[in-house]
């Protein structure tokens, strides 16, 4: 995991001396505006211009230190395509009364008519606030009268109460930053962990300055009738420690395939609190170990106290339970209540939202409604069960402590020597098997007490696609014959996530353009909604043109629609790892009955080729038959994620797998 951590020197830096003045608000030169390309990277459809992100704790007398970040971004709009990074959005967290607000926003839309600069202000109209869950709302903007080669430029301020974590600084974008300065000044009292992500070279210069607040004091006398009243101020000095990063020519973040989410690999820098320390106080620490991080998330009411309050599900409880005995039945049988009882409200968090009680009664709730009630139920059930902390693919790894790196949590449970994971929020999934979005490297188990531990989160089985075919070929290339499919585990699980829901006329369309627009009928399906069993599909259908025919002979693709026909790994290198969510195999057996008049002229060679030690697998084989074809087929990867050094190796993997199943079966007239 390191290597996947470290930053890699691509891109040069660049010194405070060659960094150019800051760019004042409002002044967009014609340059700018008939700029048609970005110059070193033709195919950005946008280009930050200009970015100055200053972070900084303000005193405010009867509250004490808030944050203030001010952002000040200016962005090129080269074609259509960008007109989406011409609208601007900040989530802004709140709790209970306490909230982060957004002020002194100034934005305006620039285009260049005829040889004149039309300046538009954004208006009121334009802004829009949006209530996303309990703790976060969304305030965004779209620029007015955007078009190709329009320039925008924005600045505002987002104020925070909450000091102990501030917004990790994003240090690159989707599109290229041509110039940026970040700085964060820190007063001396707190104390902040520095972690790095991404694979952008740049350096920290580091400073410090001097800052002061002043208290003001009112004192009242009285002396018979009059009271006096008199005014003081006192002055506290202390050092204020400052952090700037000054880069040029910042590429786009590209990306890529088989990755869990970009924004794990984005160059960005975030601050963690390990500790305050106020003149004449003791240090209050914060997130300094995962002992101490899981600790907070434990003892905080709406996790850890959610797990004992059991009243309001006993009664339901004791009929769900009613005839089991092992451990087993016990654990299928509460994971079934919850999952068809409750209803994810598709908000995530470890926090209860509504509280286990109030959720059950509504059969909704957020993540940690329903799966902090699970562990409980499961408890109750007598089963070793147990809370597990997740960050989502979504949401990135937390590689160091942190409460802010998790936002999910699913269940554990210790039974006949393994550990099964549980998570009741969707209705396709079963035991040990948790939704694709929570398959992210590792979570932390949670113990009584706080107390916890790292636990692997990647499956270790393979989910598989298995087709059996029987098919003929007519004399004049087409092709009819029956299907069986049969998809188990995330296969399954992901077909029932896109499919169950529609219709069968749009789901047999959809199979058919798949299937390189063979017709399809006599079909029929079997579990399309049952999480524990597999997806098992049967039908029959044609294909006109299937086979290619020149003269006397005629060129078939023995994997027909199946062939892979394109290496998805194009890169020269890899800085990521591939993640594919879960180890996979494919199957196919296919057999073809060939034309009457026809016989085999030449049929590839069988391969079996591995990769890596142990990651692959491609084995393939032809033989003929009394009449006509037969045809196996298995390619699988036996690791959910593949080390970036592997890359070339899975790269070359592929390129094999491609030549061998687009070689064609050469028929011939007898």
């Amino acid at each position: 995991m390191k290597n996947f951590i470290k930053i890699l020197v691509l891109f040069c830096v660049f010194t405070h001396a060659s960094f150019a003045q800051e760019v004042k608000l409002g002044k967009v030169s014609k340059e700018e505006l008939k700029e048609k390309i970005y110059a070193k990277d033709s195919t950005a459809d946008a280009a930050i211009l200009y970015r100055n992100i200053k972070v900084s704790f303000v005193y405010v007398e009867s509250k004490g230190f808030i944050i203030e970040r001010e952002v000040h971004e200016r962005i090129k709009i080269y074609n259509k395509s960008g007109f989406k990074h011409g609208t601007i959005v900040e989530s802004l967290y709140q709790s209970n009364s306490t909230r982060e607000s957004l002020t002194g926003l100034k934005a305006y839309t620039f285009n260049l008519v005829g040889d004149e600069i039309e300046k538009i202000k954004l208006k009121k109209s334009d802004i829009f606030k949006e209530e996303t869950s309990k703790y976060y709302k969304k305030e965004k903007f779209t620029m007015p009268n955007l078009k190709e080669g329009s320039v925008i430029e924005y600045n505002y301020t987002v104020s925070s109460p909450f000091y102990s974590s501030f917004n990790e600084i994003i240090l690159q974008y989707d599109i290229p930053i041509v110039q940026q300065e970040i700085k964060v000044e820190i007063p001396e009292y707190f104390s902040f962990k520095n972690m790095t992500k991404g694979y952008l070279a740049y350096d920290i210069n580091r400073s410090s300055k001097a800052g002061s607040i002043t208290f003001t004091n009112k004192n009242r006398s009285s002396s018979g009738y009059v009271t006096k009243t008199d005014f003081s101020s006192s002055k506290i000095d202390y050092k204020i420690n400052v952090s700037k990063v000054q880069m040029k020519d910042v590429p786009a973040l590209k990306e890529e395939v088989y990755v869990n989410s970009m924004n794990n690999y984005r160059a960005a820098i975030k601050y963690e609190l390990q500790y305050v320390k106020f003149p004449n106080s003791s240090i209050e620490n914060y997130s300094t170990t995962w002992e101490s991080v899981v600790k907070k998330i434990y003892e905080n009411d709406e996790f850890g106290k959610q797990l004992d309050i059991k009243k309001y599900y006993k009664e339901n409880l004791s009929k769900v339970l009613a005839g089991k005995t092992s451990e087993t039945e016990k654990l299928e049988a509460v994971f079934t209540h919850v999952q068809a009882r409750m209803n994810w409200n598709n908000i995530y968090g470890y926090s209860t939202d509504e509280g286990v009680k109030k959720a059950y009664d509504l059969k909704t709730g957020n993540v940690a409604d329903i799966n902090l009630m699970l562990v409980s139920m499961l408890r109750a059930a007598g089963l070793n069960a147990k809370p597990v902390l997740v960050s989502t693919r979504s949401n990135g790894v937390p590689l160091f402590p942190t409460r802010y790196g998790f936002n999910y949590v699913v269940a554990v449970v210790n039974t006949n020597g393994k550990s099964i994971f549980l998570d009741a929020t969707s209705k396709y999934n079963k035991p040990n098997m948790l939704p694709i979005r929570a398959l992210n490297w590792a979570g932390r188990i949670v113990n009584e007490g706080g107390l916890s531990s790292s636990v692997s989160l990647l499956p270790d089985h393979k989910s598989t696609e298995s087709v059996m075919m029987m098919a003929s070929i007519s004399n004049e290339g087409n092709l009819e014959g029956k299907i069986r499919r049969n998809c188990r585990d995330y296969v399954a699980y992901k077909f029932r996530i896109n499919n169950s829901e529609l219709a069968e006329d749009s789901y047999l369309e959809k199979l058919e353009e798949a299937y390189n627009g063979i017709e399809i009928s006599e079909y029929s399906i079997d579990n399309k909604k049952i999480p524990n069993k597999p997806v098992v599909e049967n039908f029959s259908f044609n294909l006109e043109d299937a086979a290619e025919i020149l003269g006397d002979k005629m060129y078939v693709s023995p994997l027909l629609w199946f062939t892979q026909k394109e290496n998805p790994f194009k890169t020269e290198k890899r800085d990521y790892p591939i993640d594919y969510g879960y180890p996979w195999e494919d199957k196919h057996m296919i057999t073809i009955k060939i034309p009457e008049g026809y016989q085999v002229e030449f049929i590839p060679q069988s391969i079996n080729v591995s990769v890596g030690d142990g990651l692959g697998n491609f084995k393939y084989s032809l033989s003929k038959t009394p009449i006509g074809l037969q045809i196996s087929s298995s390619l699988s990867l036996n690791k959910a994620i593949i080390n970036p050094q592997d890359y070339q190796g899975l790269k070359d993997f592929y390129t094999a797998v491609i030549e061998k199943q687009t070689e064609k079966v050469v028929l011939s007239k007898i």
